[in-house]
C-alpha cells in the first residue's frame, strides 16, 4: 500500500453540509455557511473581522489592496516561501525584497530586517513556516519605529499562537488557507483577518468587487453601487459548508495531528543525535498546530537519494520551496537584501515526510523505510 505525503480528511459532516446549501437554495457566496464560519474565525481567532476567501493568495491580494501598495513600494519577505506571498505585492507593482530566514524556525530573520529597510518600503510580510510563529515582538516593533504595515502569511498557521495570540491576528493583517494540503480543508479557500477595525468596511467593499453590497443587504444604503476597487473575492456557498464541517472539529483534528508530528519528532531524535538530520524547532512562546513534520539533510544530493529511497518503498516524501530570489520572475520583479546562504542551504536539504490525519497505522512502516534509507546514506 502506498503512504501519500497527503491525503484530505472528511469529518463526515461536509456532504450533509453540502446538501443543506443546496436545500437552501444559495450557492454563490455569503450564504448561512458562510457566515457561520466567519462567526467561528472571529471567535476563535479574536480578529476584529474574519472575511471568507476562494484562496490565501486571494486574501493576500486583498492586503495588497487595502494598504494602498503602489508601483515602486517595497515589502520585506522571505524567499523562503510560496509564489503567492510575493505574487500578491507584484500585482500592484510593488518590489518584493528578499531577506533570509533564522537558521532555526526556518522564518524571516528579523534581525536583517531593520538594514532593508528603504524610504519606499511600505509593509512587512511574515510568514510563519510550518505553523511556527515568526518573532513578531521584535517585527511588531521595527515595523511601529518605521511606520510600516505587517502582513501576515499564516496560510499554514491556523490554530497556532504566538505567546497565546492567534497568527493571523498580531500584524495589521493575515491570511489564511484551507488548500486540501493544510490542517484545516475546503479544497481551495482562504480566510482575511483584519485587526484593526478601520480596515474592516473596506476590506468588504474590496472583497464584493468594489461595491458596498453588503451595506446594501444590511439596510445601510438604498442601492450598492462601485465604491473602491476590488475584484471577486468570495468563495462560493458549497466550499463554505464543507469549511464549516471542519472547522466545527478543528480542535479534534489539531490534536490528532499533533499526536503524529509528536511521534515523528520521538522517533527522529536517534538519527539527530548521531548528525544525520535536524529535526524541527519549535520557540517555547509557540503553539504550533503540526502543519508539516520536516527534517534537514546534510545536503541536496543526500536530499536527494533519501526520497528517491522513500519513493522505492512506496513512501512519498517531498521537498519544498525553490527559493524566490533565484526564481525567474523573482530575479525580475524583486531583489534580495544581502546574503540568502541560510534560504540556499534550507531549500537544498529540507525534506517533509507524510503527515495526515488517518496515517497512524501506517507510521511505524513509514518509520521503518525512513530509518533504513538513513542507514544507507
Amino acid at each position: 500500500m502506498k503512504v501519500p505525503f497527503n491525503r484530505p480528511y472528511m469529518t463526515g459532516n461536509e456532504l450533509s453540509n453540502i446538501a443543506e446549501a443546496h436545500a437552501n437554495g444559495h450557492l454563490s457566496g455569503d450564504g448561512a455557511f458562510t457566515k457561520k464560519c466567519h462567526a467561528w474565525l472571529e471567535a476563535n481567532t479574536h480578529a476584529n473581522r474574519a472575511l471568507l476567501t476562494h484562496s490565501c493568495t486571494a486574501a493576500l491580494e486583498m492586503a495588497a489592496l487595502l494598504t494602498d501598495l503602489k508601483p515602486g513600494d517595497e515589502v520585506i519577505m522571505p524567499s523562503f516561501t510560496f509564489v503567492s506571498t510575493a505574487n500578491a505585492f507584484v500585482l500592484r507593482g510593488a518590489v518584493p525584497v528578499f531577506v533570509d530566514i533564522r537558521a532555526d524556525t526556518l522564518n524571516l530573520d528579523e534581525r536583517l530586517i531593520e538594514a532593508a529597510i528603504t524610504p519606499r518600503t511600505k509593509a512587512i510580510c511574515v510568514v510563519h513556516y510550518a505553523g511556527v510563529s515568526c518573532d513578531m515582538d521584535a517585527i511588531g516593533d521595527i515595523a511601529r519605529k518605521h511606520g510600516l504595515y505587517v502582513i501576515e502569511d499564516a496560510a499554514q498557521g491556523i490554530c497556532s499562537t504566538y505567546k497565546d495570540r492567534p497568527l493571523g491576528t498580531i500584524g495589521d493583517l493575515g491570511a489564511l488557507s484551507f488548500h486540501e494540503t493544510k490542517n484545516i480543508i475546503s479544497g481551495e479557500g482562504g480566510a482575511l483577518l483584519v485587526r484593526d477595525p478601520e480596515f474592516g468596511e473596506r476590506a468588504e467593499i474590496i472583497r464584493e468587487k468594489g461595491t458596498n453590497r453588503s451595506r446594501f443587504f444590511r439596510g445601510q444604503v438604498d442601492k450598492y453601487t462601485w465604491v473602491d476597487q476590488g475584484s471577486s473575492f468570495l468563495p462560493g456557498e458549497i466550499t463554505a459548508a464543507f469549511l464549516s464541517a471542519q472547522l466545527d472539529q478543528a480542535e479534534a483534528i489539531t490534536e490528532r495531528r499533533l499526536a503524529l508530528w509528536q511521534r515523528y519528532y520521538e522517533w527522529a531524535q536517534q538519527y539527530e543525535s548521531r548528525g544525520l538530520i535536524r529535526r524541527p524547532i519549535v520557540p517555547s512562546d509557540c503553539r504550533h498546530n503540526a502543519h508539516m513534520f520536516y527534517m534537514l539533510l546534510p545536503d541536496l544530493e543526500t536530499r536527494t537519494r533519501f526520497i528517491q529511497q522513500l519513493r522505492e518503498h512506496d513512501v512519498q516524501a517531498v521537498f519544498h520551496y525553490i527559493p524566490l530570489h533565484s526564481a525567474p520572475h523573482g530575479l525580475k520583479t524583486g531583489r534580495a537584501h544581502g546574503d540568502l546562504s541560510v534560504t540556499d542551504r534550507v531549500s537544498d536539504t529540507l525534506v517533509r515526510m507524510p503527515l495526515w490525519v488517518g496515517l497512524d497505522s501506517q507510521l511505524d512502516r513509514v518509520f521503518s523505510v525512513a530509518g533504513d534509507a538513513l542507514e544507507k546514506l
